[in-house]
């Protein structure tokens, strides 16, 4: 990694921040300030977008559709348009991921790979299956003809989370516009700077005008806006499950639009004694957990360990957690960066105390670190003993904070797993193979590591079961939130 670019990516000044839509820059209602979690000092600023900003930008969605210009254009047209903006994401990485760095306090080396490398295959990813997705003829008696049409919903309002907003704001922007769709893409007001580029992007590699519409702000006002209009038809959504809720209402009390959620996760780690490898398993789990500051949807936040290797698979883990260099994840070095605001870091530290306070026992950590640098920096943190009653057992902290509770059967590890309002994700390591289908089938989460966790790419579905929401990203199972199916029933 190229150090002196990033240092000079670092140097350059960040101008103030637009609303995007109808393809051009507009200045918004009002602004507010960008704080970056590296240092705590103001960064730029960013519009933040009334109810009739967010109107602005339905509208200009509407009628980019209405005209057909990406709506009606043949698919391998649109195929030519999404490969450019792969193309350039992936030219420009560095810089968009420098960008996200400054914006959400990710390690440089994480952020590379997760945020514009994985935008770029994502992109590339749709842009391929385009031409290669067709309709259907049913099969009728004789005398008729029965086809199934897909077509495209309309405009999608799309609303992503701070963590990865690039990676998560293409799952969703990909797949509908390559389904001919027009998108007003709402960021998290705590990290919206890389999507914005993302949208000058797309305007420089020819997606017309009001297509992709991006407005930013604060949740409360413009996701609500976005949420109760009465002209989008498609709601996607990554973050809170209270935030979900709340959308979830928004449809009912306006257009009944579909709305499709991914609420996170309280995600069960399994390891059996007969881990292949144990070592390699806490190396991994210790990953799984302290990455991005376990500022991550399907972070491994619950370690259930058989008993009879708890001790040992503890002290691995406590090993990795204070080996693990947290600081500038503008260093190619660090290995964990900043949390991404101060108001995130307050809450993970609630959950801290809340966990002495209920009996768990502090391994390592459990405290904010760093401080002398005004940046947001909170030590890898290990509790065992952790009861399933326990708060830190039951909710997603979104931070560096692994619960340890043991087991000592299959079953019990089963019912501990899924003791959980969440569904997101989960791992199991055995050298059993018969027991590794069997906790496959029998864990309810909707996706299921064995002897791995994490790295999952494209070509497979991601979504949850239980609170952690419905719907899919990635995959081609995700373009069925984008498209509409329309019968033609015709008597021949």
């Amino acid at each position: 990694m190229d150090k002196a670019r990033i240092d000079a990516l670092v140097a350059q000044t960040v101008p103030p921040q637009g609303l995007f839509i109808g393809g051009a820059w507009h200045e918004g209602t009002a602004r507010m300030a960008v704080t970056s979690p590296i240092d705590g000092r103001a960064l730029t600023t960013i519009a933040d977008a009334s109810e009739a900003d967010v109107d602005r930008a339905v509208k200009a969605a509407r009628a980019a559709y209405a005209s057909g210009r990406w709506s009606r254009a043949a698919p391998a047209e649109r195929k030519k348009v999404l490969m450019r903006i792969a193309e350039t994401i992936e030219a420009r990485a560095l810089e968009l991921a420098v960008l996200g760095v400054r914006d959400n306090g990710t390690e440089i080396a994480m952020a590379l790979k997760a945020e514009p490398g994985s935008a770029a295959a994502t992109f590339r990813y749709y842009a391929e299956a385009i031409d290669k997705l067709s309709g259907e003829i049913a099969p009728t008696a004789p005398g008729t003809l029965g086809l199934v049409h897909r077509e495209p919903v309309g405009v999608v309002g799309a609303i992503v989370p701070w963590n990865f907003p690039l990676m998560i704001g293409a799952w969703k922007l990909a797949p509908a516009l390559a389904a001919g769709n027009s998108v007003v893409l709402k960021p998290s007001e705590v990290a919206s700077l890389s999507l914005l580029k993302l949208a000058e992007i797309c305007a420089e590699c020819g997606l017309p005008e009001g297509v992709l519409n991006v407005v930013t702000g604060q949740g409360a006002v413009a996701g609500q806006a976005l949420g109760l209009h009465m002209d989008v038809d498609v709601l996607v959504f990554t973050g809170s499950g209270g935030v979900g809720r709340r959308l979830l209402e928004y449809a009912a009390r306006s257009n009944l639009k579909r709305v499709y959620l991914e609420l996170g996760g309280k995600s069960p780690n399994v390891i059996f004694s007969d881990a292949p490898d144990l070592a390699q398993a806490a190396a991994v789990s210790a990953a799984g957990i302290f990455r991005n500051s376990g500022q991550v949807c399907v972070a491994a936040s619950r370690l259930l360990v058989e008993r009879k290797v708890q001790e040992e698979v503890t002290e691995l883990l406590a090993r990795a957690a204070e080996g693990m260099r947290v600081g500038n994840p503008l260093d190619p070095e660090t290995q964990a960066g900043a949390i991404a605001s101060e108001a995130q870091l307050a809450r993970v530290q609630g959950f801290v105390d809340s966990a002495t306070q209920e009996g768990a026992r502090l391994v390592t950590g459990g405290q904010r670190i760093l401080q002398e640098t005004g940046g947001s920096f909170f030590a890898p943190t290990i509790f065992d003993g952790v009861a399933p009653r326990h708060r830190l057992s039951r909710e997603e902290v979104f931070g560096p904070v692994l619960a340890i509770t043991p087991f000592d059967t299959e079953e019990e590890a089963v019912a501990l797993a899924n003791d959980t309002d969440y569904g997101l994700a989960a791992a199991v390591w055995t050298g059993n193979l018969s027991r590794a289908h069997r906790m496959v089938s029998a864990i309810d989460a909707g996706v299921v590591h064995v002897n791995t966790y994490g790295g999952s790419d494209g070509t497979v579905p991601l979504g949850g079961h239980k609170q952690s929401g419905n719907g899919y990203d990635k995959s081609l199972h995700a373009l069925n939130k984008y498209v509409n199916l329309k019968t033609a029933w015709i008597q021949l």
